[in-house]
């Protein structure tokens, strides 16, 4: 995680967090995934300094960004067609903290059934993963 200031990006000026991924499923996921925070969004910079004690505020801030975070992981996971149950990464790599992430938020449910659902009802899709991560449960 990175707080730095989007005005000197390309991201947009106002957005409050931006979630980088980069390489393969087979790359280490700590060198894979960069969540950079918007120095200039005062709100969510504040939730981030105060995770451990957080304020109430802090606990819709950190659920929000969880929630945006495991949807752009979800949705990156999707779109490699050999992301399956059967896949097998290396421990410590972006595919295998995917799979454990898949295992989390759909327990029961096939990756197969996900990616279907993903693509013939978005919305639906959408509202799943926030009853998944359960949004705003703080």
């Amino acid at each position: 995680m990175a707080v730095i200031d989007f005005e000197r990006t390309s991201f947009p000026d106002s957005a409050a967090w931006h979630l980088h991924i980069s390489g393969g499923l087979e790359s280490a996921t700590m060198g894979s995934l960069l969540l950079l925070v918007n120095e200039r969004n005062t709100v969510t910079t504040a939730a981030f300094q105060n995770a451990a004690r957080p304020r109430p505020i802090d606990r819709i801030v950190l659920s929000a960004v969880y929630a945006d975070a495991a949807r752009i992981m979800v949705e990156h996971a999707l779109k490699h067609e050999d992301f399956t149950e059967e896949s097998d990464y290396p421990d410590g790599s972006l595919g295998a903290t995917l799979l454990s992430l898949f295992d989390q938020l759909f327990p029961g449910q096939s990756i197969t059934d996900i990616r279907l659902r993903q693509r013939q009802s978005p919305a639906l899709f959408g509202s799943d993963l926030q009853a998944a991560v359960k949004i705003f449960e703080v």
